[in-house]
């Protein structure tokens, strides 16, 4: 076995510092928020206990947690759907070149360079001046897709462009009409990239705060309801907020890598099997 070099220890401290960094305050968060009843907002920790995660479901505890959760939870999945079906709908249109889609390519782009709070405010604007009511369910999510789509539809690209046309060549040969072939040939094959697309599209959404500012109306979204929360929660009940909804997270993106997992293995298994009955 031959001996590590230095370079290789220099990139595996900045690494380790780079997690740390990473990760080491969502660390910290969890920590505090499990001190007994008498805990503060810094260490040293006053006693070990599941004391704030109960104060959260209390009728007293501060805020709209649970209201905004739901909200940010609806909004989250409004955001994936329509992610997902003009990603690939996108995707399949610009397999082709067609008058235009150089322009409508940059300006499609142009949504993630644009600073997010000038994307809240004209958003909110528009509906205002439009005499339309400026709510999280209608401009919150017109905000969210100037987000979500651009990514959606980056990845769109770079999946139709590795795609191979002979598998659906194959289908129309053996008569498979166009949504046929869609349905059973090209969404099967892509089913993983849409699982990432769908990812993307509901953490993106989950976790939104500078487009949703000036877009969500009376009603907070759970990122606008913990920041208002910084400003006149003085306990560790916040701490238990991050906690949860950084557990919730995980549970989220494990549920889709399970999807991704199971997908992957099932067109392993179908192509498998094809290959037995051509044997």
């Amino acid at each position: 076995m031959e001996p590590r070099s230095r370079s290789f220890y220099v990139l595996a401290a900045f690494f380790t510092l780079f997690m740390l960094f990473l990760y080491g305050p969502t660390v910290t968060i969890a920590i505090l928020s499990f001190q007994g009843p008498s805990g503060g907002l810094t260490f040293p920790m006053n006693g070990v206990s599941l004391h704030w995660f109960r104060d959260l479901f209390e009728q007293q505890a501060v805020g709209d947690i649970w209201g905004s959760f739901s909200r940010s939870l609806v909004l989250g999945l409004m955001v994936m759907v329509t992610t997902v079906v003009v990603s690939v709908m996108g995707g399949l249109a610009f397999r082709r070149r067609f008058p235009g889609s150089n322009i409508l390519f940059y300006l499609i782009i142009t949504a993630l360079v644009i600073p997010s709070i000038l994307i809240s405010l004209g958003v909110g604007l528009m509906f205002s001046q439009s005499g339309m009511t400026v709510h999280w369910a209608t401009s919150g999510f017109g905000a969210q897709l100037t987000w979500t789509l651009p990514f959606g539809l980056l990845i769109m690209f770079a999946v139709f462009n590795r795609f191979d046309s002979s598998y659906e060549e194959a289908a129309r040969d053996l008569g498979a009409t166009s949504w046929q072939t869609i349905r059973h040939v090209v969404l099967p094959i892509i089913a993983p990239s849409l699982i990432g697309v769908a990812l993307f599209g509901f953490t993106l959404s989950y976790d939104e705060f500078a487009r949703t500012l000036l877009t969500a109306g009376s009603y907070n979204t759970l990122p606008l309801e913990i920041f208002g929360m910084t400003t006149n929660v003085t306990t560790p009940v916040l701490y238990a907020l991050g906690t949860l909804t950084t557990g919730f997270s995980l549970i989220m993106i494990g549920a889709f890598l399970l999807l991704t997992w199971v997908s992957t293995k099932r067109k392993a298994r179908a192509g498998s099997d094809a290959g037995k009955g051509m044997v």
